[in-house]
Protein backbone atom coordinates (compact mmCIF):
# COMPACT_ATOMS: atom_id res chain seq x y z
CA UNK A 1 0.00 0.00 0.00
CA UNK A 2 1.08 3.44 -0.48
CA UNK A 3 1.10 6.21 2.26
CA UNK A 4 1.67 9.70 2.34
CA UNK A 5 1.85 10.85 6.01
CA UNK A 6 1.66 14.15 6.96
CA UNK A 7 3.39 16.04 9.65
CA UNK A 8 6.64 15.45 11.20
CA UNK A 9 5.69 15.52 14.73
CA UNK A 10 5.68 12.08 17.24
CA UNK A 11 2.75 10.87 15.89
CA UNK A 12 4.00 10.69 12.90
CA UNK A 13 7.19 9.27 13.83
CA UNK A 14 5.54 6.66 15.32
CA UNK A 15 3.40 5.71 12.74
CA UNK A 16 5.87 5.66 10.22
CA UNK A 17 8.08 3.41 12.86
CA UNK A 18 5.22 1.05 13.06
CA UNK A 19 4.48 1.20 8.91
CA UNK A 20 8.19 0.99 8.11
CA UNK A 21 8.39 -2.68 9.35
CA UNK A 22 5.54 -4.02 7.26
CA UNK A 23 4.87 -4.35 3.75
CA UNK A 24 4.05 -0.38 2.89
CA UNK A 25 5.77 2.37 0.46
CA UNK A 26 5.89 5.38 3.15
CA UNK A 27 6.15 8.24 2.11
CA UNK A 28 7.01 11.48 4.71
CA UNK A 29 5.75 15.22 4.46
CA UNK A 30 6.90 18.05 6.87
CA UNK A 31 8.52 21.31 7.39
CA UNK A 32 11.25 20.59 9.38
CA UNK A 33 14.32 19.38 7.33
CA UNK A 34 16.76 18.19 9.89
CA UNK A 35 13.95 16.27 11.47
CA UNK A 36 13.02 14.64 7.92
CA UNK A 37 16.86 13.62 7.37
CA UNK A 38 16.78 11.98 10.21
CA UNK A 39 13.63 9.97 9.66
CA UNK A 40 14.71 9.50 6.45
CA UNK A 41 18.06 7.64 7.16
CA UNK A 42 16.50 5.59 10.60
CA UNK A 43 13.34 4.59 8.44
CA UNK A 44 14.48 4.11 5.08
CA UNK A 45 11.61 5.80 3.53
CA UNK A 46 11.08 8.70 1.29
CA UNK A 47 10.37 12.26 2.58
CA UNK A 48 9.59 15.86 1.10
CA UNK A 49 9.86 18.84 2.29
CA UNK A 50 6.93 21.45 2.17
CA UNK A 51 3.72 22.82 3.39
CA UNK A 52 1.78 19.49 3.62
CA UNK A 53 -1.81 20.82 1.73
CA UNK A 54 -0.13 22.48 -1.00
CA UNK A 55 -1.20 20.43 -3.99
CA UNK A 56 2.50 20.71 -5.26
CA UNK A 57 3.73 19.35 -2.18
CA UNK A 58 1.48 15.88 -2.63
CA UNK A 59 2.15 15.80 -6.03
CA UNK A 60 5.63 15.38 -4.95
CA UNK A 61 5.43 12.80 -2.78
CA UNK A 62 3.02 10.38 -5.23
CA UNK A 63 -0.37 11.63 -4.64
CA UNK A 64 -1.32 10.38 -8.06
CA UNK A 65 -0.77 7.19 -7.01
CA UNK A 66 -1.79 6.93 -3.59
CA UNK A 67 -3.46 4.45 -1.37
CA UNK A 68 -4.24 6.39 1.70
CA UNK A 69 -3.36 10.06 2.67
CA UNK A 70 -2.47 10.55 7.08
CA UNK A 71 -2.51 13.56 7.91
CA UNK A 72 -1.44 14.31 11.33
CA UNK A 73 -0.11 17.98 11.51
CA UNK A 74 -0.65 19.84 14.80
CA UNK A 75 -2.87 22.25 12.55
CA UNK A 76 -6.20 20.89 12.24
CA UNK A 77 -7.14 23.16 9.65
CA UNK A 78 -3.80 22.29 7.34
CA UNK A 79 -5.23 18.46 7.89
CA UNK A 80 -8.65 18.98 6.45
CA UNK A 81 -7.56 20.81 3.90
CA UNK A 82 -4.69 18.45 2.63
CA UNK A 83 -7.72 15.63 2.54
CA UNK A 84 -9.93 17.72 0.03
CA UNK A 85 -6.81 18.72 -1.93
CA UNK A 86 -5.96 14.78 -1.77
CA UNK A 87 -9.99 14.18 -2.46
CA UNK A 88 -10.30 16.98 -5.63
CA UNK A 89 -7.09 16.68 -7.47
CA UNK A 90 -5.71 13.35 -6.92
CA UNK A 91 -9.70 11.43 -5.63
CA UNK A 92 -7.16 9.50 -3.17
CA UNK A 93 -9.25 6.53 -1.84
CA UNK A 94 -8.62 7.12 2.09
CA UNK A 95 -8.31 10.50 3.90
CA UNK A 96 -7.45 9.74 7.88
CA UNK A 97 -7.37 13.33 9.77
CA UNK A 98 -6.24 14.01 12.85
CA UNK A 99 -8.54 16.72 14.10
CA UNK A 100 -8.66 17.70 18.00
CA UNK A 101 -10.66 20.88 17.74
CA UNK A 102 -14.30 19.73 19.44
CA UNK A 103 -15.92 22.64 17.44
CA UNK A 104 -14.87 20.74 14.69
CA UNK A 105 -15.72 17.28 15.84
CA UNK A 106 -18.92 18.13 17.27
CA UNK A 107 -20.16 19.14 13.89
CA UNK A 108 -19.97 15.49 12.28
CA UNK A 109 -21.76 17.06 8.54
CA UNK A 110 -18.62 18.98 7.52
CA UNK A 111 -16.90 15.59 7.27
CA UNK A 112 -18.65 14.41 3.97
CA UNK A 113 -17.43 14.11 0.42
CA UNK A 114 -19.68 17.09 -0.84
CA UNK A 115 -18.20 19.21 2.03
CA UNK A 116 -14.94 18.17 3.73
CA UNK A 117 -13.73 14.93 2.37
CA UNK A 118 -12.49 13.06 5.40
CA UNK A 119 -12.97 9.48 5.76
CA UNK A 120 -11.62 9.07 9.45
CA UNK A 121 -11.31 11.38 11.93
CA UNK A 122 -9.11 10.64 14.89
CA UNK A 123 -9.29 12.84 18.12
CA UNK A 124 -6.15 12.32 20.05
CA UNK A 125 -7.79 14.23 23.03
CA UNK A 126 -10.98 12.34 23.24
CA UNK A 127 -8.98 8.92 22.85
CA UNK A 128 -6.54 10.15 25.54
CA UNK A 129 -9.46 11.11 27.99
CA UNK A 130 -11.33 7.90 27.31
CA UNK A 131 -7.91 6.12 27.84
CA UNK A 132 -7.35 7.64 31.30
CA UNK A 133 -11.05 7.52 32.56
CA UNK A 134 -10.84 3.46 32.18
CA UNK A 135 -7.26 3.89 34.53
CA UNK A 136 -9.57 5.49 37.02
CA UNK A 137 -12.40 3.15 36.88
CA UNK A 138 -10.18 0.05 37.84
CA UNK A 139 -7.40 1.41 39.94
CA UNK A 140 -4.25 -0.50 40.29
CA UNK A 141 -4.44 -1.28 36.41
CA UNK A 142 -1.41 -0.21 34.02
CA UNK A 143 -3.72 -0.64 31.02
CA UNK A 144 -6.94 -1.35 30.08
CA UNK A 145 -8.12 -1.84 27.11
CA UNK A 146 -11.91 -2.49 25.51
CA UNK A 147 -13.00 -4.70 22.40
CA UNK A 148 -16.45 -5.42 21.35
CA UNK A 149 -17.92 -1.92 21.85
CA UNK A 150 -16.83 -2.51 25.76
CA UNK A 151 -18.15 -5.53 26.74
CA UNK A 152 -15.25 -7.13 26.87
CA UNK A 153 -11.54 -5.38 28.50
CA UNK A 154 -7.88 -6.89 28.31
CA UNK A 155 -6.37 -5.29 31.77
CA UNK A 156 -2.57 -5.75 32.61
CA UNK A 157 -1.67 -5.53 36.07
CA UNK A 158 1.27 -6.28 38.16
CA UNK A 159 0.04 -9.04 40.63
CA UNK A 160 0.92 -8.16 44.14
CA UNK A 161 1.56 -10.77 47.07
CA UNK A 162 -2.15 -11.58 49.03
CA UNK A 163 -4.05 -12.18 45.97
CA UNK A 164 -5.26 -15.74 45.50
CA UNK A 165 -3.58 -16.40 42.70
CA UNK A 166 -0.12 -15.65 43.53
CA UNK A 167 2.00 -18.61 43.43
CA UNK A 168 -0.77 -20.68 41.58
CA UNK A 169 -0.49 -22.45 37.82
CA UNK A 170 -2.83 -20.90 34.78
CA UNK A 171 -4.65 -24.52 35.27
CA UNK A 172 -5.60 -23.83 38.66
CA UNK A 173 -6.48 -20.51 38.26
CA UNK A 174 -10.38 -21.49 37.47
CA UNK A 175 -10.38 -23.15 41.03
CA UNK A 176 -10.32 -19.64 42.26
CA UNK A 177 -12.26 -17.36 40.01
CA UNK A 178 -15.17 -19.75 40.05
CA UNK A 179 -18.16 -19.11 36.97
CA UNK A 180 -16.21 -16.13 35.29
CA UNK A 181 -14.62 -16.68 32.00
CA UNK A 182 -11.28 -15.09 32.29
CA UNK A 183 -7.85 -15.81 30.38
CA UNK A 184 -4.37 -14.95 30.72
CA UNK A 185 -3.43 -13.69 27.35
CA UNK A 186 0.71 -13.09 28.34
CA UNK A 187 2.83 -12.48 30.81
CA UNK A 188 5.92 -10.01 30.92
CA UNK A 189 8.74 -11.22 33.23
CA UNK A 190 11.80 -8.97 33.19
CA UNK A 191 10.69 -7.48 30.25
CA UNK A 192 9.93 -10.31 28.03
CA UNK A 193 6.60 -12.48 27.31
CA UNK A 194 6.54 -15.57 28.78
CA UNK A 195 5.90 -19.05 26.96
CA UNK A 196 2.44 -20.29 28.57
CA UNK A 197 1.13 -23.15 29.54
CA UNK A 198 -0.89 -24.50 32.10
CA UNK A 199 1.96 -25.17 34.58
CA UNK A 200 3.02 -21.54 33.99
CA UNK A 201 3.58 -20.08 38.01
CA UNK A 202 1.91 -16.22 38.62
CA UNK A 203 4.37 -14.84 40.48
CA UNK A 204 4.87 -11.39 41.63
CA UNK A 205 6.66 -9.29 39.81
CA UNK A 206 5.11 -10.16 36.75
CA UNK A 207 2.88 -7.66 34.50
CA UNK A 208 0.18 -9.54 33.33
CA UNK A 209 -2.40 -9.14 31.00
CA UNK A 210 -5.86 -11.00 31.69
CA UNK A 211 -8.98 -10.74 29.17
CA UNK A 212 -12.80 -11.22 30.80
CA UNK A 213 -16.09 -9.38 30.62
CA UNK A 214 -16.00 -5.43 31.81
CA UNK A 215 -18.89 -6.89 34.29
CA UNK A 216 -16.27 -9.38 36.24
CA UNK A 217 -12.74 -6.97 35.92
CA UNK A 218 -13.06 -6.27 39.06
CA UNK A 219 -13.34 -9.37 40.47
CA UNK A 220 -10.53 -11.22 38.55
CA UNK A 221 -8.31 -8.02 39.55
CA UNK A 222 -8.83 -8.75 43.29
CA UNK A 223 -7.66 -11.99 42.90
CA UNK A 224 -4.43 -11.35 41.71
CA UNK A 225 -4.18 -8.97 44.67
CA UNK A 226 -4.03 -5.61 42.83
CA UNK A 227 -7.40 -4.15 43.08
CA UNK A 228 -7.07 -0.50 44.97
CA UNK A 229 -10.09 0.24 47.20
CA UNK A 230 -12.34 2.44 44.74
CA UNK A 231 -11.06 5.91 43.50
CA UNK A 232 -13.26 9.15 44.70
CA UNK A 233 -10.95 11.96 44.80
CA UNK A 234 -9.28 13.43 41.64
CA UNK A 235 -7.12 16.47 41.34
CA UNK A 236 -6.29 17.24 36.96
CA UNK A 237 -3.11 19.22 36.72
CA UNK A 238 -4.14 21.05 33.06
CA UNK A 239 -6.90 22.86 31.92
CA UNK A 240 -6.19 22.13 28.20
CA UNK A 241 -8.43 20.52 25.95
CA UNK A 242 -7.44 16.65 27.54
CA UNK A 243 -8.22 18.43 31.31
CA UNK A 244 -11.51 19.72 30.42
CA UNK A 245 -12.82 16.61 28.57
CA UNK A 246 -11.54 14.39 31.51
CA UNK A 247 -13.41 17.18 34.06
CA UNK A 248 -16.04 16.68 31.54
CA UNK A 249 -15.91 12.87 32.17
CA UNK A 250 -15.31 12.50 35.25
CA UNK A 251 -17.31 15.10 37.88
CA UNK A 252 -20.32 12.50 36.87
CA UNK A 253 -19.27 9.94 39.30
CA UNK A 254 -16.02 11.84 41.02
CA UNK A 255 -14.76 14.28 43.35
CA UNK A 256 -12.90 16.74 41.08
CA UNK A 257 -10.44 19.66 41.49
CA UNK A 258 -9.06 21.11 38.28
CA UNK A 259 -5.34 23.37 38.80
CA UNK A 260 -5.62 25.73 35.47
CA UNK A 261 -2.72 28.47 35.53
CA UNK A 262 -3.99 31.18 32.91
CA UNK A 263 -6.91 33.36 34.63
CA UNK A 264 -9.17 33.31 31.76
CA UNK A 265 -8.85 29.61 31.07
CA UNK A 266 -9.93 28.76 34.50
CA UNK A 267 -12.49 30.92 34.17
CA UNK A 268 -13.70 29.57 31.28
CA UNK A 269 -13.49 26.18 32.82
CA UNK A 270 -15.45 26.93 35.58
CA UNK A 271 -18.62 28.36 33.35
CA UNK A 272 -18.17 24.99 31.57
CA UNK A 273 -18.07 22.49 34.05
CA UNK A 274 -21.28 21.83 36.46
CA UNK A 275 -19.67 19.83 39.49
CA UNK A 276 -15.75 20.79 39.69
CA UNK A 277 -13.91 22.73 41.46
CA UNK A 278 -11.70 24.69 39.23
CA UNK A 279 -8.04 26.35 41.04
CA UNK A 280 -5.71 29.24 39.19
CA UNK A 281 -2.76 28.37 40.23
CA UNK A 282 0.69 26.79 39.02
CA UNK A 283 0.90 22.92 39.26
CA UNK A 284 4.35 22.80 40.58
CA UNK A 285 2.99 24.85 43.65
CA UNK A 286 3.37 23.13 47.00
CA UNK A 287 1.79 25.22 49.29
CA UNK A 288 -0.92 25.48 46.98
CA UNK A 289 -1.11 21.43 46.65
CA UNK A 290 -0.96 21.04 50.36
CA UNK A 291 -3.68 23.59 50.73
CA UNK A 292 -6.01 22.08 48.90
CA UNK A 293 -5.32 18.68 50.78
CA UNK A 294 -3.29 16.77 48.22
CA UNK A 295 -2.68 13.76 50.53
CA UNK A 296 -6.44 13.06 50.37
CA UNK A 297 -6.62 12.50 46.69
CA UNK A 298 -6.79 9.61 45.28
CA UNK A 299 -5.28 10.19 41.82
CA UNK A 300 -3.53 12.89 40.77
CA UNK A 301 -3.44 13.35 36.76
CA UNK A 302 -1.29 16.02 34.92
CA UNK A 303 -2.00 16.62 31.71
CA UNK A 304 -0.86 19.86 30.97
CA UNK A 305 1.69 20.46 27.37
CA UNK A 306 4.43 20.75 29.01
CA UNK A 307 5.92 16.94 29.70
CA UNK A 308 8.31 18.50 32.74
CA UNK A 309 5.87 20.39 34.37
CA UNK A 310 3.19 16.83 33.85
CA UNK A 311 6.57 14.63 35.19
CA UNK A 312 8.14 16.92 38.30
CA UNK A 313 4.22 17.74 39.34
CA UNK A 314 3.32 13.99 39.69
CA UNK A 315 6.44 13.24 41.71
CA UNK A 316 5.90 15.95 44.03
CA UNK A 317 2.11 14.72 44.21
CA UNK A 318 3.48 11.64 45.26
CA UNK A 319 5.90 12.77 47.37
CA UNK A 320 3.13 14.30 48.92
CA UNK A 321 0.39 11.41 50.01
CA UNK A 322 -1.62 10.92 46.91
CA UNK A 323 -2.24 7.41 45.80
CA UNK A 324 -1.50 7.15 41.93
CA UNK A 325 -0.37 9.57 40.01
CA UNK A 326 -0.62 9.65 35.70
CA UNK A 327 1.66 11.98 33.85
CA UNK A 328 1.04 13.04 30.12
CA UNK A 329 3.95 12.31 28.26
CA UNK A 330 4.08 13.39 24.50
CA UNK A 331 8.12 12.64 24.58
CA UNK A 332 8.69 8.52 23.71
CA UNK A 333 12.11 8.99 25.15
CA UNK A 334 10.77 10.49 28.50
CA UNK A 335 7.75 7.43 28.75
CA UNK A 336 11.05 5.31 28.86
CA UNK A 337 12.90 7.19 31.33
CA UNK A 338 10.36 7.32 33.67
CA UNK A 339 8.96 3.75 33.66
CA UNK A 340 9.83 2.05 37.15
CA UNK A 341 9.74 5.68 38.97
CA UNK A 342 7.54 6.90 41.48
CA UNK A 343 5.16 8.22 38.40
CA UNK A 344 2.91 5.16 38.19
CA UNK A 345 1.30 5.71 34.76
CA UNK A 346 3.16 7.26 32.05
CA UNK A 347 0.12 8.73 29.14
CA UNK A 348 1.44 8.19 25.80
CA UNK A 349 -0.99 10.06 23.27
CA UNK A 350 2.03 9.10 20.42
CA UNK A 351 0.64 5.54 21.32
CA UNK A 352 -2.68 6.03 21.34
CA UNK A 353 -3.12 7.47 18.39
CA UNK A 354 -0.87 5.31 16.79
CA UNK A 355 -2.69 2.36 17.22
CA UNK A 356 -6.44 3.56 16.70
CA UNK A 357 -4.99 4.86 12.54
CA UNK A 358 -3.35 1.57 12.35
CA UNK A 359 -6.86 0.08 12.58
CA UNK A 360 -7.46 1.76 9.35
CA UNK A 361 -4.72 1.19 7.75
CA UNK A 362 -4.48 -3.13 8.15
CA UNK A 363 -5.45 -4.74 5.66
CA UNK A 364 -8.71 -6.95 6.49
CA UNK A 365 -11.69 -6.14 8.51
CA UNK A 366 -9.58 -4.72 11.77
CA UNK A 367 -11.63 -2.84 14.67
CA UNK A 368 -9.39 -1.95 17.13
CA UNK A 369 -5.21 -1.96 17.49
CA UNK A 370 -3.47 -1.83 20.64
CA UNK A 371 0.17 -1.38 20.89
CA UNK A 372 1.62 -2.69 24.66
CA UNK A 373 3.70 -0.13 26.29
CA UNK A 374 7.45 -1.14 26.44
CA UNK A 375 7.65 -3.94 24.07
CA UNK A 376 6.58 -4.44 20.48
CA UNK A 377 3.71 -6.56 20.96
CA UNK A 378 0.41 -6.07 20.30
CA UNK A 379 -3.85 -6.88 20.94
CA UNK A 380 -5.73 -6.71 17.59
CA UNK A 381 -9.71 -7.35 17.58
CA UNK A 382 -10.36 -9.06 14.10
CA UNK A 383 -13.62 -9.38 12.25
CA UNK A 384 -14.02 -13.14 10.32
CA UNK A 385 -15.51 -12.90 7.08
CA UNK A 386 -16.68 -15.39 4.23
CA UNK A 387 -16.92 -19.65 4.52
CA UNK A 388 -15.23 -23.00 5.01
CA UNK A 389 -14.23 -22.71 1.81
CA UNK A 390 -13.20 -19.03 1.02
CA UNK A 391 -11.81 -18.22 4.69
CA UNK A 392 -8.47 -19.78 6.04
CA UNK A 393 -9.91 -19.18 9.45
CA UNK A 394 -13.77 -19.54 9.34
CA UNK A 395 -14.52 -23.22 9.98
CA UNK A 396 -11.60 -24.03 12.00
CA UNK A 397 -11.26 -24.56 15.41
CA UNK A 398 -9.69 -21.98 17.37
CA UNK A 399 -6.06 -24.77 17.99
CA UNK A 400 -6.07 -25.40 13.93
CA UNK A 401 -6.00 -21.82 12.43
CA UNK A 402 -1.78 -21.81 11.38
CA UNK A 403 -1.17 -18.65 13.10
CA UNK A 404 2.81 -17.15 12.64
CA UNK A 405 5.24 -17.91 15.90
CA UNK A 406 4.58 -15.23 18.68
CA UNK A 407 0.96 -14.89 17.61
CA UNK A 408 -2.34 -16.55 19.16
CA UNK A 409 -5.85 -16.54 19.13
CA UNK A 410 -6.67 -14.70 22.69
CA UNK A 411 -10.87 -15.75 22.62
CA UNK A 412 -14.12 -15.24 20.07
CA UNK A 413 -16.33 -12.57 20.98
CA UNK A 414 -19.76 -14.10 18.88
CA UNK A 415 -22.55 -11.84 18.29
CA UNK A 416 -21.30 -8.59 20.42
CA UNK A 417 -22.34 -10.46 23.67
CA UNK A 418 -20.46 -14.38 23.83
CA UNK A 419 -16.89 -14.59 25.45
CA UNK A 420 -15.14 -17.83 24.13
CA UNK A 421 -11.54 -19.24 25.46
CA UNK A 422 -12.14 -22.94 24.16
CA UNK A 423 -9.64 -23.99 22.29
CA UNK A 424 -11.85 -26.33 20.04
CA UNK A 425 -14.20 -24.01 19.27
CA UNK A 426 -15.13 -23.62 15.14
CA UNK A 427 -14.63 -20.35 14.06
CA UNK A 428 -18.03 -18.50 12.46
CA UNK A 429 -18.64 -16.13 10.24
CA UNK A 430 -18.58 -12.29 11.55
CA UNK A 431 -17.11 -13.44 14.93
CA UNK A 432 -14.44 -10.92 16.60
CA UNK A 433 -10.91 -12.47 16.93
CA UNK A 434 -9.03 -11.20 19.58
CA UNK A 435 -5.13 -11.95 18.87
CA UNK A 436 -1.98 -11.10 20.87
CA UNK A 437 0.91 -10.64 18.64
CA UNK A 438 4.69 -10.51 20.09
CA UNK A 439 5.95 -8.87 17.24
CA UNK A 440 4.35 -6.06 14.80
CA UNK A 441 6.70 -7.83 11.86
CA UNK A 442 4.17 -10.80 12.18
CA UNK A 443 1.04 -8.46 11.71
CA UNK A 444 1.03 -8.96 7.75
CA UNK A 445 1.28 -12.73 7.66
CA UNK A 446 -2.66 -12.29 10.39
CA UNK A 447 -3.88 -10.09 7.83
CA UNK A 448 -3.20 -12.75 4.89
CA UNK A 449 -4.90 -14.97 7.28
CA UNK A 450 -8.18 -12.95 7.61
CA UNK A 451 -7.92 -12.14 3.82
CA UNK A 452 -10.99 -13.88 1.75
CA UNK A 453 -11.36 -11.53 -1.29
CA UNK A 454 -9.72 -8.44 -2.91
CA UNK A 455 -12.38 -6.48 -0.80
CA UNK A 456 -10.18 -7.01 2.32
CA UNK A 457 -7.04 -5.97 0.30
Amino acid sequence: MQIIILGDNDVAKGLTETLSCEEHDVTLVGNDNDRLEQLEEIFDIRTINGFPSYPSVLRSAGAEDADMLVAVTDNDEVNMVACEVAHALFNIPMKIARIRAAEYLDKKSLFDENVIAIDVQISPEKMVTDHISRLIEYPGALQVYDFAEGKVRMVLLRPYYGGVLIGKSLAEMHQFIEDIEVRVVTIFRDGHPVKLDGNTIIETGDELLFLAERDYIREVMEAFGRLDSPNNRIMIAGGGNIGLRLAENLEIKYQVKLIEHQEKRADHIASELSNTTVLHGDVSDKQMLIDENIENMDVFCAVTNDDEANIMSCMQAKRLGVRQVMALVKRPAYVDLIEGSEIDIPISPQQITVGSILAHIRKGDIIKVYSLPNSSAEVIEIVAHGDDKSSKVVGKKINEVKLPHGAAIAAIVRNQIKLIFARDTLIEAEDHVLVFVEDTKRINSIEKLFQVSAAFI
